[in-house]
């Protein structure tokens, strides 16, 4: 019964996929006919059905941009560089996307040290990092035997700085692991899909209003309260917008 049940279970998920291949080909259709909003209609559905992939978040985001949505185009091209960061294309596109615009928000420099840190820790996914360093941690445990069991003097001096130089970069790379896992659990972007929104001091419209933000604009979010969210502009301003006006990304 067991085994019937798992059967069942893959055919579902073949023709689950054979579905979305369909409706993919279907919307690339709609789109490369002018019919935007349609393809969008159909995208939607393949997102709806629990399928994610950066080419369904690319497409999504150039139809919305074709008909100048900005706030869901950006959305979107943000989404597909969550699951491919160095996609040249969805870049590129989202720095179009961005031109669109209103709002010009300064951003706060890094320092060197900061930069060089950030850039490195990006540079490849938790994962990856947490995969180096476990590899990392084989070597030094393999060069270290070595260097223990070896009878020359020559091969057991080689073993042993290889085996350290092993364990330090096992340290690093775990350091680094560690390091994207925070900035990952601090960075929660959103984008706002407002065509404007009053920025308040407090989470209650009697409170003041600090500034306006409009569509498309990036944010961070820092806190919930009730209907509203607390949010951080990229020059270090904060404040207060109801949860209609922001959509997370993560």
């Amino acid at each position: 019964m067991k085994r019937f049940l798992n059967i069942v279970v893959v055919l579902m998920g073949l023709y689950a996929f054979a579905q979305n291949e369909t409706l993919f080909e279907e919307a690339n259709a709609l789109y490369n006919e002018g019919q935007y909003a349609e393809a969008i209609d159909v995208y939607n559905e393949i997102l709806n059905s629990g399928k994610h992939s950066a080419e369904l978040y690319f497409n999504l985001g150039n139809a919305h941009y074709k008909l100048n949505n900005i706030a869901p185009s950006i959305y979107f091209y943000e989404k597909a560089l969550q699951l491919s960061p160095n996609d040249e294309d969805v870049k590129n596109n989202l720095a179009f996307a961005q031109n669109m615009t209103i709002d010009d928000i300064d951003i706060i420099p890094e320092t060197g040290l900061a930069r060089f840190l950030n850039a490195l820790t990006h540079y490849l996914s938790f994962d990856n990092w947490a995969r180096m360093a476990v590899a990392f941690a084989v070597c030094f445990v393999l060069l270290f035997l070595i260097y223990y069991f070896a009878y020359s003097s020559f091969k057991k001096r080689l073993a042993f700085i290889s085996s350290m130089g092993s364990l330090m970069l096992c340290c690093i790379t775990l350091a680094l692991a560690f390091h994207k896992y925070n900035l990952e659990e601090r960075d929660r972007p959103a984008i706002i899909f407002a065509a404007e929104s009053k920025v308040k001091s407090e989470p209650n419209s009697r409170s003041e209003e600090l500034f306006r933000l409009h569509e498309g604009t990036k944010v961070q979010l820092l806190d919930t309260i009730n209907n509203w969210k607390k949010i951080k502009l990229s020059d270090g301003k904060t404040g207060w917008v109801v949860n209609n006006d922001v959509k997370a990304l993560k």
